[in-house]
């Protein structure tokens, strides 16, 4: 007996197989996911040093190219990328998606911890982070005070704000951006002489 032949004797049985074979549809097609964009981030492990005062060139030759040097032969790097502005040094290593981010930031944070001796000593400490490769701002927050001034407030939110933020389930990063004291003296060589 074929399946057309079983169908026309036994009306009702086709009926509830259809509306079984109907059903299982929609809920496979509610549980469904579908997305026209995958979130597929790879993992992303930033770099950051501070070296006060000193011009983008000199940047570049005494801390980036040091840090990226001690960078180069970590496992699963996927790319590098860096910039050297004046008083500043940014490398983004970004992994293959098979790598782990933790184990790819332990492996960062000793390769870091590696090439201090060769950077200068003026030079703060490179801050080491996890970052989403499609991370940027979501939220700025404003501080106002009639007693405190700029710097006291960039002050005051980089000591007790800045690290209660950035302990919060959800933040990747948390930073103060204010007005911070610089000083630059240019030097007259012929008085010097």
């Amino acid at each position: 007996m074929s399946i057309y032949e079983l169908c026309i004797k036994r009306p009702v049985f086709a009926t509830v197989i259809s509306l079984l074979i109907a059903a299982f549809g929609v809920l496979s097609y509610a549980g469904l996911p579908l997305r026209e964009l995958p979130d597929i981030d790879p993992p992303v492990v930033s770099v950051q040093t501070s070296y006060p005062g000193a011009s983008s060139s000199v940047v570049e030759t005494r801390v980036t190219q040091p840090l990226e040097d001690a960078l180069a032969g970590i496992e699963g790097i996927d790319t590098i990328s860096s910039s050297s502005r004046d008083g500043s040094s940014s490398i983004n290593i970004t992994f293959r998606l098979s790598r782990d981010i933790e184990a790819a930031a332990n492996d960062v944070r000793n390769a870091v911890s590696r090439a201090l001796n060769n950077l200068p000593d003026e030079v703060d400490p490179p801050q080491v982070q996890k970052a989403e490769s499609d991370s940027s701002p979501i939220m700025f927050l404003n501080m106002t005070s009639t007693s405190m001034s700029r710097m006291q407030l960039t002050d005051y939110a980089e000591r007790y704000i800045v690290d209660r933020l950035s302990t919060i389930d959800g933040i990747a990063q948390a930073g103060a951006f204010g007005e911070t004291r610089a000083l630059r003296i240019w030097l007259d060589r012929v008085a010097l002489a």
